[in-house]
């Protein structure tokens, strides 16, 4: 029962199913790989990339790997801090920030993982390969590799407050505060 009840608070999304070969003495041997991205809505997500026999086997396997492989999504209240571009591959995706309201312009991998994150506000452009497994991957880097506002103080040798807008500052903390504490379906 406990393990059902860890799997009902992630977001589990199916991003791609692909049906792959392999070429053997008698002839060919298929199987099936999934790409699948798992969030808990609330600033942590993950991909996984499962490959089986069976289509619902190879996407149990692609969850299990993402629930793994979960990374700390630093957020600005329901967006991203700054415009960051994520690389993997020749696929390269770009994240702006968006103001409340604006909801997630994204198409594909991107959008699937950015709403399994908890983001709700952003402006996102896949640019490059449009890989489907690039394209997660990509935005996984963009996501990681995003600074969050006392980092960039810090290199720069100055306080938060005279780095970043105090609007930006607020809606960051605030959404520190709500991932600490665990609170809020927001």
């Amino acid at each position: 029962m406990d393990r059902d009840r860890n799997r009902s608070e992630f977001d589990e999304r199916v991003i791609n199913i692909n049906r792959v070969a392999k070429v053997v003495k008698g002839g060919r041997r298929f199987s099936f790989t999934a790409l699948v991205a798992v969030g808990n809505g609330k600033g942590k997500v993950g991909i996984g990339y499962g490959k089986a026999t069976e289509v619902p086997t190879a996407i149990q396997k692609g969850m299990e790997l993402a629930r793994r492989g979960m990374v700390d999504v630093p957020m600005a209240g329901t967006t991203v801090i700054h415009k960051n571009i994520g690389v993997h591959g020749a696929s390269r995706v770009l994240l702006k920030p968006a103001a409340p309201g604006t909801g997630v312009i994204a198409g594909g991998a991107v959008r699937q993982i950015l709403e399994a994150a908890g983001i709700r506000d952003v402006l996102a452009k896949s640019l490059g390969s449009p890989n489907h497994i690039n394209v997660a991957k990509a935005t996984m880097n963009a996501i990681i590799t995003q600074q969050r506002p006392d980092e960039v103080a810090k290199a720069r040798g100055i306080s938060a407050e005279e780095a970043f807008p105090p609007a930006l500052l607020a809606a960051y903390r605030s959404s520190e505060m709500m991932k600490t504490t665990g609170g809020g379906d927001s």
